[in-house]
């Protein structure tokens, strides 16, 4: 089972150096599989879209609320730890132009010695996508475009990369450093929709289901992978991540997530600025799932 855990976020840490390096080299040294980066390239201050992971339908994050980008805070942690894993979750897609993208996950891959995954999503806040200029309605097409360009640019090809696509098109260009993995470099798939079952299983990774369980959360596991079948692929080979507390999941709560289907799980921390609280919580953790540094 792997674990991993998500770098805070509500509580302004995630922008403040000290505090993440620490928090990062914890992680590392308790066992923790990866680090996890999320997204917004902006917040609103006033939005008519439904936040899909909470009942009140709001995002419980203040708009002044300091977000790093997340390959940029991976590629500045990568550099002060030395195992690991770095990960987005979840990175907008439809925010980013994939040639620009593929070049910066190359990047923090190769010079992170092959350590970074990508977990991506559609984005739910439409506000925030028309500020990056990009159509809501027609993002679903855009990120499955933008998955098959940046498989492209990651492979090798000796007259270069070409594609053409409703979105996206060009012809015979190098992009370079290539992932460690080259084209295999992971891309999993978040969300909570059968589209995001669907795209997972068709085009990514891993499936990282958010914000849903029991029988919704079983139908979209065997949607991904009856995906994966169609399309001629092997399902044992894509990952399922779920999501947990810190301060809740235990060694008979993991396996209790693995019978639903998990490959890893990938823990929430409560609200904390305390840097020395949150290292004790994540020791916890750590002791109480039995992982080793």
């Amino acid at each position: 089972m792997k674990v991993s855990v998500v770098a805070p976020v509500g509580d302004s840490v995630t922008a403040d150096p000290d505090w993440m390096v620490a928090f990062a080299r914890h992680l590392e040294a308790c066992g923790f599989e990866s680090i996890v980066a999320v997204e917004h390239t902006v917040l609103v201050t006033r939005y008519d879209s439904v936040y899909p992971y909470d009942n009140s339908g709001r995002v419980g994050l203040a708009p002044d609320c300091p977000i790093p980008d997340p390959l940029d805070l991976l590629a500045f942690l990568a550099g002060h730890t030395s195992r690991l894993g770095l990960a987005t979750g979840v990175l907008v897609l439809p925010n980013h132009h994939p040639v620009v993208l593929a070049k910066r996950a190359a990047t923090v891959d190769a010079l992170s010695g092959g350590r970074l995954r990508l977990c991506v999503g559609v984005g739910w806040l439409k506000e925030e996508l028309a500020a990056c200029d990009v159509d809501f309605e027609s993002r679903g097409r855009r990120a499955n475009e933008q998955l098959a360009v940046m498989r492209e640019l990651w492979a090798q090809r000796p007259d270069g990369a070409s594609f053409t696509g409703e979105f996206f098109d060009f012809e015979n260009v190098m992009c370079y450093p290539k992932p460690v993995a080259a084209e295999r470099l992971p891309i999993h798939i978040g969300g909570h929709s059968r589209a995001a079952a669907r795209r997972a299983g068709r085009l990514g990774d891993g499936f990282q289901p958010l914000g849903v369980t029991g029988p919704r959360l079983a139908s979209l596991i065997a949607l991904m992978r009856d995906e994966a079948s169609s399309a001629d692929r092997d399902p044992a080979t894509l990952e399922v991540s779920l999501g947990h507390a810190v301060t809740k999941v235990d060694a008979e709560r993991a396996a209790a997530l693995v019978d639903q289907g998990a490959d890893r799980l990938v823990l929430a921390m409560p609200p904390t600025t305390d840097i020395e609280h949150a290292k004790d919580l994540l020791s916890a953790s750590a002791q109480r799932l039995s992982l080793s540094s």
